[in-house]
This record gives C-alpha cells, sequence and structure tokens, in this order.
C-alpha cells in the first residue's frame, strides 16, 4: 500500500490595525506565487493554528496580533498553484505600521474596497468574505 498524501495546513490572517474595519494589512510576497497576499504561511508539526498565526503575522508584518475570530475554513485543492492545502482564515487585531519581512517584500495597509490588482491565491475571495461580515456587523 502506498503512502498517503494529505493536504498541507495553512493559516492566513486578516489584520486590522487599530480596529479600524475597513483597513487590512497585505503583504507583498517575496516567493512564488507572486502578489499582494495576506498574512500567513503553513503550520510546522507541533504548532496550533493559532500560534501559527501569531507567529506568522510578526514574522511577516513585525505585528504583534490579537485574535478576534475565525472568519473560515478555505479547502479548494486548487487554492495555491504549490499544491493543495487547507487555510485556517483568522481576524485580528493589532497596532502599529507593518513592516515587511520573512517571505514579505513588502507590507502594508490597503483599504478593504481599493485592493491592488495582482491578488495571490485566492485572497481576493476571502477578502470578499469578510467584507460580507463587515457589511453585516455595521
Amino acid at each position: 500500500m502506498g503512502k498517503i498524501k494529505c493536504p498541507l495546513l495553512a493559516v492566513d490572517i486578516i489584520i486590522r490595525c487599530d480596529r479600524e474595519m475597513e483597513k487590512i494589512v497585505l503583504i507583498k510576497r517575496r516567493n512564488f506565487p507572486f502578489g499582494w497576499a495576506l498574512p500567513g504561511g503553513f503550520v510546522e508539526y507541533g504548532e496550533s493554528v493559532e500560534n501559527t498565526a501569531i507567529r506568522e503575522a510578526k514574522e511577516e508584518t513585525n505585528l504583534d496580533i490579537e485574535i478576534v475570530r475565525l472568519l473560515g475554513v478555505y479547502s479548494d485543492p486548487h487554492r495555491d498553484p504549490r499544491g493543495h492545502c487547507v487555510s485556517i482564515v483568522f481576524i485580528a487585531n493589532s497596532s502599529g505600521k507593518p513592516v515587511g519581512g520573512d517571505d514579505a517584500k513588502e507590507s502594508k495597509l490597503f483599504s478593504i474596497f481599493s485592493l491592488p490588482e495582482e491578488m495571490a491565491f485566492d485572497h481576493r475571495n476571502i477578502i470578499n468574505d469578510y467584507i460580507k461580515e463587515y457589511i453585516y456587523l455595521k
């Protein structure tokens, strides 16, 4: 019997700075796939998804975050061109100015209603889901 191949587990984080719900942090990716993306990354063995979100936010934006809640789970097998991965997406609050680091060439705030053209993965769809939640919360 062959080895069972399972999807990788990742996290993505919608980071709101200073509790401003209309502005979120995006990173410009240094590695393939290129484009703007939500901060995030793969869960390391022995690490919780929550701790992964906190670690990745710090590594890619230099921000300390407070996780507010889970937005959802995204599992489309084609969401990542590097291979099948499942992403747990959190909404988090932070304060300060994001600074790119690690896999992020750049990190900055964007209005959820004025996103950059070149988005990586399925992150535009994830942000659209967040917008639906934001409008509902208003």
